[in-house]
């Protein structure tokens, strides 16, 4: 798959930079591109650089004037308004050019497979799934994701599933295609009760002509690798069998791990390699091996996020890293030289056992009650039974 895979990535990417003591640093992305280059994920894979999206790009998902904002806003001395100049979406520096440049991001890789040229793509700097139609959100300024799925939706793509397995709700690309039947949303998120932005819940099911492209499995706060997996897998391959999805489209956020300051959930680098893993299989049973991932929210800049998504990069260009591979020494010597003081991890592991027990119809677990509300609301509306647990 090694080049049937495209990896998209730039240095540019890192203009992106909400500046100062924003969780939201760029050097979470530098620093994973360098790890999966010390691990030799990259070797011989030729990066593809993206180009900005252009404004016609952006207005499959987001109104003109909200556009004509972001352009003005590092120039003009007055409230922008549309969510910008908050203390999550600050103003920055050439901040049009560079949210359009993760657009382009993630635009390419939806060329690349629409073009035939490979099955699947990664684009870490992308997951950008808060922004919305008039306004920035959640540090996304432009949503790369829906403008993406977009752009597939006029290029031979009529049966889309966008899984989205962020700490946050997905709730900008839920937005942006609510009523649209062609796309079915995802989205498996700390119960939106005790986190921002507070939806997200089992009944947002989707508009009069698309009830039941969305679904929403809200986690109670604290839940570890074995039960996210078994919700996952009680309620998610069973729903794209019914879908028949052309293409996975996936926002990757790592913001579910336990050490990571923004959220509660709990789960582990070994839980985040097996939830890539698991998509790709999904890719491969019901989408013709057809998968664009993203990245997303993820906040533990240095312990967390580039192993996590050096084992998503590895596992789009099936070069899976072994949990037990020692982190190289000289990425090692790199992060010392920004955080002398860092703990840093010297494996690709947090050493958990992902295993997990299937759900078997039952309320034998605490996220069961999650399994059998999200079934009960969503698996009549695709022709499946929610109380027997081989649909």
């Amino acid at each position: 798959m090694g080049d049937r895979a495209a990896v998209v990535w730039d240095s540019s990417l890192l203009g992106y930079d909400l500046g100062g003591e924003h969780p939201f640093n760029p050097i979470r992305l530098e620093l994973t591109m360098r790890l999966a280059s010390a691990l030799g994920v990259l070797d011989g894979v030729e990066l593809r650089v993206p180009e900005p999206a252009t404004e016609s790009d952006l207005e499959r998902v987001h109104e003109l004037g909200y556009v004509r904002a972001v352009q003005q806003a590092p120039t003009v001395a007055w409230d922008v308004g549309h969510g910008l100049g908050t203390d999550d979406n600050p103003v920055f520096d050439r901040m049009h050019a560079a949210s359009a440049l993760v657009v382009g991001g993630s635009l390419l890789g939806a060329r690349e497979i629409a073009s035939g040229a490979a099955d699947r793509a990664v684009s870490i700097a992308g997951g950008l799934h808060h922004a919305m139609r008039d306004r920035a959100a959640g540090f996304c300024v432009y949503n790369d994701c829906a403008v993406a799925i977009s752009w597939l939706l006029d290029n031979g793509f009529d049966r889309i599933a966008y899984l989205d397995v962020d700490v946050h709700h997905g709730d900008g690309v839920q937005a942006a295609f609510y009523d649209d039947p062609r796309v079915l949303t995802v989205s498996l998120h700390q119960n939106p009760a005790t986190l921002w932005p507070g939806t997200g819940f089992v009944n947002e099911l989707g508009g009069r002509e698309a009830m039941g492209s969305s679904v929403n499995i809200p986690l109670p706060p604290h839940t570890r690798d074995p039960a996210w997996l078994r919700v996952f897998n009680a309620v998610v391959p069973s729903l794209l069998s019914a879908f028949r999805p052309q293409i996975l489209v996936t926002q990757c956020g790592v913001d579910t791990h336990e050490e990571d300051p923004l959220a509660d959930l709990s789960l582990s680098v070994d839980g985040h390699r097996e939830i890539y893993r698991t998509l790709r299989g999904l890719a491969d049973r019901y989408a013709g091996g057809k998968w664009l991932a993203t990245g997303g929210g993820g906040y533990q800049l240095l312990r967390v996020v580039p192993r996590s998504w050096s084992h998503l990069i590895a596992t789009v260009l099936d070069r899976d890293v072994a949990p037990e591979t020692r982190v190289p020494a000289d990425w090692t010597a790199t992060v010392r030289k920004i955080a002398p003081h860092a703990d840093l991890p010297t494996t690709m592991s947090d050493g958990r056992d992902t295993a997990f027990d299937p759900w078997g119809g039952g309320l034998d677990r605490p996220v069961d009650a999650v399994i059998r509300d999200v079934r009960r609301a969503v698996f009549p509306l695709h022709g499946l039974d929610p109380d027997d647990p081989r649909d």
